[in-house]
């Protein structure tokens, strides 16, 4: 076992929830200083590394050229410092007790694997569909073999990297939850079939607690089914979508995803703050909502029966995931060959992707329920609602626009009513 799924495995025995945060700086002291920061707060964390946007598409002479220059970078410039540098700055802050994932967002890594497996990287993230179609125009196809011989590379390294898939994050959000757990356990099972002994399972939270609760059941009752033979565990995305714009609503979200990583048994969970609906973060920001959310959940974990969470929904949605997975992996003789000729005959098929890899006919909702829905399934295994009025409604601009900010509408109108009530008095 890796020694990033060690910590992870040891902090979930004790009921300890692990939290992790989304960070990155061009400047090696700026870097140091972060994840400095990260290891010394009061929570049980690991470390973050997030690529620069140079860095993550290979054009890393003007990753070079911005370091030199000194201009702000939206994340480190992996290839720019080299080898030596990340493994001396990992060599300093990173520990068994404080390991560190770099993320990167590639769809064609294999130049970035091979300087992490060089500088002894423990963990990094991705995978061959979750990692191209959000991202560019790199074929499916090229991007799988490029992610096969980085799994490859990975799996070889004499300590190997941990991997964990994006699959369950795709676009963020307005992804029904069985598409999302079937990219997820399909990606990992990618990567075990190029060799790699550890790896986690994604989940971006939703739009509705019980579902969301269902669908990270189903996760775990497949990776166990699929991944039996490996070591795995389960992270979980505070909401990946519009972010509320208060305070108080972007910290009653952050509340509910911690609630539901406990209530759930998941074992990591990626936080976000309160700065996300404006700008990139700052450490200090990142630090108040890592001890925010290690404070909820060893409030949680301390009384499981508080009623905090709903019951998990029971849509079927288990059952109509094993249907997408079944169907992808009967078309392939690989798991890499399976995906390429789903996508292509639209078995699987993303709603409101726009990858030319994608067949682009499903299209989601959120339903009468609060819940993620298919509207239209194109040509994906999966039952289409036909009595919910809001499922069948034409899907407009307007109402699409709508959807895609019903977490930060919902999240924060509790705040601004509360205020307004204020003012009153």
């Amino acid at each position: 076992m890796s020694r990033f799924a060690d910590f992870v495995r040891t902090a979930a025995g004790a009921g300890v929830l692990v939290v992790q945060p989304r960070m990155g700086f061009g400047p090696l002291d700026r870097m140091r200083a972060g994840l400095t920061a990260v290891r010394d707060c009061r929570a049980s964390t690991v470390g973050t590394v997030t690529l620069d946007s140079y860095t993550r598409v290979g054009d890393f002479d003007s990753a070079r050229r911005a370091l030199r220059a000194g201009d702000e970078l939206n994340g480190f410039p992996l290839a720019a410092h080299g080898v030596g540098a990340v493994r001396e700055l990992l060599d300093e802050v990173s520990s068994r007790n404080f390991p560190v994932q770099v993320r990167h967002g590639s769809p064609l890594p294999l130049g970035l694997f091979r300087i992490m497996v060089a500088a002894g990287v423990d963990a990094t993230e991705g995978g061959p569909v979750s990692y191209c179609l959000p991202y560019g125009r790199v074929p499916l196809p090229e991007a799988t073999d490029n992610w096969a011989r980085c799994c490859e590379l990975a799996a070889a390294a004499p300590d190997p990297m941990h991997l964990e898939t994006f699959g369950g994050c795709m676009l963020g959000q307005l992804c029904p939850p069985s598409l999302l757990v079937a990219l997820s356990v399909l990606e990992g099972m990618f990567f075990r079939e190029h060799g790699l002994p550890s790896v986690s399972l994604s989940y971006a939270q939703q739009v509705h607690l019980g579902q969301d609760l269902e669908a990270l059941a189903a996760l775990r009752s497949l990776a166990a089914e699929h991944l039996a033979d490996i070591d795995w565990h389960v992270t979980l995305y505070t909401y990946m979508g519009v972010f509320p714009r208060t305070p108080v609503g972007s910290f009653r979200l952050l509340e509910d995803s911690v609630r539901l990583a406990v209530h759930s048994g998941t074992e990591r969970l990626i936080v976000k703050t309160p700065a996300e609906a404006r700008r990139i973060p700052a450490v200090e920001e990142n630090v108040e909502a890592l001890e925010f959310a290690a404070a909820v959940g060893a409030k949680e974990a301390a009384d499981c029966a508080t009623a905090h969470c709903p019951p998990p929904a029971e849509t079927g949605l288990l059952e109509e995931t094993r249907t997408l997975l079944a169907a992808t992996l009967e078309l392939g003789r690989t798991v890499g060959s399976a995906l390429v000729a789903a996508f292509a005959r639209g078995v699987l098929d993303v709603p409101y992707c726009l990858h030319r890899d994608n067949a682009g006919e499903s299209r989601a909702v959120i339903d009468e329920r609060g819940m993620l829905a298919w509207s239209r399934a194109g040509g994906m295994p999966v039952r289409v609602p036909r009595t919910d009025a809001m499922a069948a409604a034409p899907l407009t601009a307007a109402r699409l626009t709508r959807m895609l900010s019903h977490n930060e509408r919902r999240y924060d109108r509790e705040d601004i009513a509360g205020s307004l009530l204020r003012s009153a008095a």
